[in-house]
């Protein structure tokens, strides 16, 4: 996908000024530089790259747009003497690396910073690990063991876990990420009853979903045990501590006091947070990163589960330890091709068997069809129609009509009679309204969330017809869904959190959120943070949630936002029942396109990895030293 294909007004106005304040730069530094033109060009495409989610951008694209070959752009932006090299003792404000990635230097540090942190937590000791024999027991105790040679790969990646500092387990929804890490905390906690354990998500939705996961599969566990777990889950913002000020309360010089942190929705991560995040983990202590490869990635820069989940190899020795601790037999234990290799092999698994939509189910299928990129096995089997779970609507139009609208809020009848019986109960109107979501590509379209939610809240208010909606406020009824859009600590509401509004006895109306204590805290309006409708969301938000049935609506058109990661990512939203409503020439564009995110992460992996290995090779960074300006001072 192009960098410039969904380049937003402010962003365009972003990547210009940062061009023509790249170029007075150069001027000033070096007056007899001539190709100003190059040089504002990679400023404006480097500036519009991350705008759309990639870390760098690639001089093969500026070779494109500039008619020159990449070899001379970069001659040219080397003796501009504003673009960089990654080693320089001098940062300037792009750096170029050596396969020709172009990176604003804040971005291309926060990539080297994370490769190092990541690289501390999964180096090894040299020998076998010894794993506690508590730790051991508990882990034969609540795994079992097998009547057939098959590994099994929840108590593998238990067991991989209590080997080392860095965990990394991708799986879809269903793969039992969550059963294996109630599992694993109980055989640290067997071993180390004072370990401290915390639980964190990008988002305040899927850390609730986070703890609400683990307690509930923590029933099976000793009392003694399931009392030690976790009680609570934090966002990764609020778990760092957000200063007033900017940053964080908590980074390398001021780690968290854990010893165990489980992140969940790891696929969410963008690189600036991921980089805060794994800094902050203190000596010692383990990270366990729990995703979807195949997910969506952060809305931000980079891609950094996907390429930290690249590598599920397993070394002959770890396969060794493995078969040791969890009594499989060493030929069991064969991991997949990697998609590329990492120094991080040895710390990666991938769960692929589903606990909750076997392969040949509707949604199971759909979504490996998806996956795959098979568009032809898509149609045939979508116009076959002969699974209930999954049902495809050709819908070619363009906008959505009120047949559209009428039949997406079918999909709320549930909500809908809720509120029609017991009109100001948060419980049951936050149950109901929870087990449906009409699902987005995107915010601006025909048919995208800001119409859809207009046309399905005034659909809603005419179905209703509540006594006290007196349509006097455009925005506000009683009934309307509010997705939080913008963290609030001082009232604890955080990005994706979901409210109803409902009116009390006197037709005043406040909107209900759940607590993390099972009760309910009722907000006026007027106090609320940025929020919006929620009939409809998009793809992206909805990620960390789950919901008995969705609705996908994709564009009437093809449109690069319109991926196959996008499609498994909606559809693998839903539990019992998908709807898709797309024309077949959108269905069939969307499934065709991978996302590809410009990145270097791996490559600074390996870097990182070589110069661990080699002293006498590093870089005078690599070395200690410090001196340098600011990052942030970088920047458009």
């Amino acid at each position: 996908m192009n960098p410039t294909d969904t380049v937003t007004p402010s962003q365009q106005a972003l990547a210009e000024g940062f061009a023509r304040r790249l170029v007075r730069w150069a001027r000033a530094i070096h007056p007899e530089f001539a190709a100003v033109e190059v040089v504002s060009e990679a400023a404006r495409q480097v500036c519009l790259a991350m705008g759309d989610g990639h870390a760098c951008t690639d001089l093969s694209l500026l070779s494109g747009r500039l008619g020159r070959e990449p070899a001379a752009i970069e001659a040219i932006l080397l003796e501009s003497r504003v673009v960089g090299r990654p080693d320089d003792r001098e940062p300037l404000p792009l750096v170029l690396d050596a396969e020709g990635r172009l990176y604003l230097y804040r971005y291309f540090d926060y990539e080297r910073r994370l490769a190092a942190a990541l690289l501390r937590l999964a180096k090894r000791p040299a020998g076998r690990v010894e794993v506690p024999p508590a730790a051991r027991t508990t882990l034969a105790e609540l795994f079992g063991t097998s009547d057939t040679p098959a590994a099994d790969w929840q108590k593998i990646a238990a067991a991989l876990a209590l080997l080392g500092r860095l965990t990394i387990i991708s799986g879809g929804p269903g793969t039992g990420k969550t059963t294996t890490v109630v599992n694993l905390l109980a055989c640290l906690l067997a071993a180390q009853p004072e370990c401290r354990i915390a639980l964190a998500a990008p988002t305040g939705k899927a850390a609730a979903r986070l703890l609400a996961a683990l307690q509930e599969r923590a029933e099976q566990l000793p009392a003694a045990l399931r009392q030690a777990l976790p009680q609570s889950a934090s966002t990764i913002h609020r778990l760092l501590g957000v200063l007033p000020q900017g940053g964080f309360r908590h980074h390398a010089e001021h780690p968290l006091a854990v010893d165990v942190l489980v992140v969940d929705e790891a696929s969410m991560l963008d690189l600036a947070l991921a980089v805060r995040l794994v800094e902050a983990i203190p000596p010692g202590a383990r990270l366990i990163l729990l995703g979807d490869k195949d997910q969506l990635a952060a809305v931000e820069a980079g891609a950094v589960f996907s390429e930290l989940a690249a590598d599920p190899r397993l070394s002959p020795a770890t396969i060794d330890q493995l078969a040791e601790l969890t009594a499989t037999p060493p030929e069991a234990i064969a991991s997949p091709p990697c998609v590329r290799p990492t120094p991080l092999h040895d710390r990666v698994l991938w769960f692929s068997r589903n606990y909750r939509f076997h392969a040949e189910s509707g949604i199971g299928r759909l979504a490996g069809y998806v996956n795959r990129g098979d568009w032809d096995a898509t149609r045939v089997w979508l116009e076959r129609g002969d699974d209930e779970s999954v049902r495809w609507l050709d819908r070619r139009d363009a906008a959505a009509d009120g047949a559209m609208v009428a039949g997406l809020l079918d999909g709320y009848r549930t909500f809908l009679d809720a509120l029609q019986m017991n009109s100001n109960d948060p419980a049951a109107a936050l149950d109901a309204f929870g087990r449906f979501r009409v699902l987005c590509a995107t915010r601006s379209s025909a048919r995208g969330v800001a119409a859809l939610n207009r046309a399905l809240a005034a659909e809603f208010r005419r179905r209703l017809a509540h006594r006290f909606d007196t349509r006097a406020h455009a925005d506000w009824f009683p009934g309307r869904p509010v997705l939080i859009l913008r963290n609030d600590y001082a009232l604890r509401l955080f990005n994706g959190d979901i409210g109803i509004a409902l009116a009390d006895a006197a037709g005043a109306l406040r909107v209900h959120f759940p607590d993390s204590a099972g009760a309910y805290r009722a907000i006026p309006p007027l106090r609320l943070p940025e929020h919006e409708t929620a009939f409809a969301m998009t793809v992206h938000k909805s990620q960390g949630s789950e919901f008995e049935a969705v609705a996908l609506v994709l564009p009437g058109r093809p449109l690069p936002v319109v991926t196959r990661e996008l499609l498994y990512t909606g559809i693998t939203r839903a539990r019992q029942r998908v709807d898709l409503l797309a024309g077949a020439t959108v269905l069939a564009a969307g499934i065709a396109t991978a996302t590809r995110r410009h990145s270097g992460l791996i490559a600074r992996l390996n870097e990182e990895a070589g110069a661990s290995a080699d002293p006498a090779n590093a870089s005078p960074r690599t070395a200690g030293s410090r001196s340098r300006p600011s990052v942030e001072e970088f920047g458009p």
